[in-house]
C-alpha cells in the first residue's frame, strides 16, 4: 500500500488543482443546474426568495416537450443542424481536395478560404442580416436586390422571415463561416497520407479518379468523423449568429438556446436550466459515441 502512494500520489497531487476546479465549477454546476430544472422557480418572485420554491421532479421537461414553441425549436435546430453540416462538410471537402492538387497561389486561396474563420459570429450576422434582408421588388436589398440586377427576380424570397425553412436562411452564413475551417481538416488529412500510398496506386494503374476513390478518400475517414462531431456540437449550441441576424424572439428562427435565454431573461430559472439539461443530452448523444469510438480506436 505505501508503494502504491508512493506510486500514484505524486500524480495525483500535481493534477488535484484542476481536478477540484473542474469538479466544481463544470459538473458541480450542472448538478446545480439539473437540480434547478426540477424545481418550480418560474418567477422573479420566486427567485429572489419570497415564495419557496418546490421539488417537481420532470414536471418541466415533459411540459416543454410537449409545448409547440419548443417543438418547433427543436424541429428548427435539426434543420439548422442538417444544412449546416451538410453545406460546411461538402464545401470543405471540395475545397480541400481542388488545394490538394498542385497549384498556382495556393497560399492566397486557404488565406481567402480560412479568413471568415477570424470574424465572430456577431459582425459576421450584422451583415448577413442586410444580405439576407427580406424585402423585395423596389425595395430589394442584400440578396434579393443582386437577384433583381442579375435578371433572376424568382429567386427573390424573405429568407429567414419565412416559418417553415428561416433558419436553413441562417445556416448559409455559418456555412461560408466554417467551411474553410473543415478544408483545413482535410487538406491536412490529404497532406497526411503517405506519397508511397499514391504512387503504389498509379503503378498498378489506377486512374486519378479511381486514385481518390479507393486509396485516399478511405484514409479520410477519421478527419470527416472528427469534423462531423466538430461542427455537429457547434450547430447544437447555435446561438450568436442567430441572435445578431433576427430578433431573439422571432418565432421562424428561434432554437433551444435561443428558448433558454428568453426564459432566462424573463427570469423563468426553472424551464431555462430545463432547456440547458436538454441541450447538454443532445450534445451527449453526438460527443459520447464518437469518445468511445475513440477510446478502442487507440487501445486496437
Amino acid at each position: 500500500m505505501p508503494r502504491q502512494i508512493r506510486r500514484w500520489g505524486p500524480p495525483l497531487l500535481l493534477i488535484s488543482p484542476s481536478l477540484i476546479i473542474i469538479g466544481v465549477f463544470v459538473y458541480g454546476l450542472i448538478a446545480i443546474n439539473i437540480n434547478t430544472s426540477m424545481t418550480d422557480i418560474h418567477t422573479a418572485a420566486q427567485a429572489t426568495g419570497r415564495k419557496p420554491s418546490e421539488f417537481v421532479g420532470l414536471v418541466n421537461y415533459t411540459d416543454l416537450l410537449a409545448s409547440p414553441a419548443f417543438q418547433h425549436s427543436l424541429r428548427n435546430l435539426v434543420l439548422y443542424t442538417v444544412v449546416f453540416l451538410v453545406g460546411t462538410m461538402v464545401m470543405g471537402f471540395v475545397w480541400a481536395w481542388l488545394l490538394d492538387r498542385p497549384a498556382r497561389g495556393e497560399g492566397i486561396f486557404r488565406s481567402v478560404y480560412l479568413f471568415p474563420m477570424a470574424v465572430s459570429f456577431i459582425a459576421s450576422g450584422v451583415v448577413w442580416r442586410w444580405l439576407l434582408n427580406s424585402n423585395q421588388g423596389e425595395n430589394a436589398s442584400g440578396l434579393n436586390r443582386l437577384f433583381q440586377i442579375l435578371g433572376v427576380p424568382f429567386l427573390q424570397n424573405n429568407w429567414w422571415n419565412n416559418v417553415n425553412y428561416g433558419i436553413a436562411a441562417i445556416a448559409i452564413p455559418a456555412i461560408w463561416q466554417l467551411s474553410g475551417y473543415v478544408m483545413a481538416l482535410f487538406l491536412a488529412g490529404f497532406r497526411g497520407i503517405p506519397e508511397e500510398l499514391r504512387e503504389a496506386g498509379r503503378i498498378d494503374g489506377a486512374s486519378e479518379w479511381k486514385l481518390y476513390r479507393y486509396v485516399l478518400f478511405p484514409q479520410l475517414s477519421p478527419v470527416a468523423l472528427s469534423a462531423v462531431v466538430i461542427i455537429g456540437h457547434m450547430s447544437l449550441k447555435a446561438f450568436d449568429l442567430i441572435m445578431s441576424i433576427s430578433k431573439p424572439a422571432n418565432y421562424q428562427t428561434k432554437v433551444p438556446a435561443v428558448d433558454m435565454y428568453v426564459f432566462k431573461s424573463a427570469f423563468n430559472y426553472a424551464d431555462a436550466a430545463a432547456v440547458g439539461v436538454i441541450l447538454l443530452v443532445i450534445v451527449a448523444i453526438l460527443i459520447v459515441p464518437y469518445l468511445v469510438h475513440t477510446a478502442r480506436a487507440e487501445k486496437s
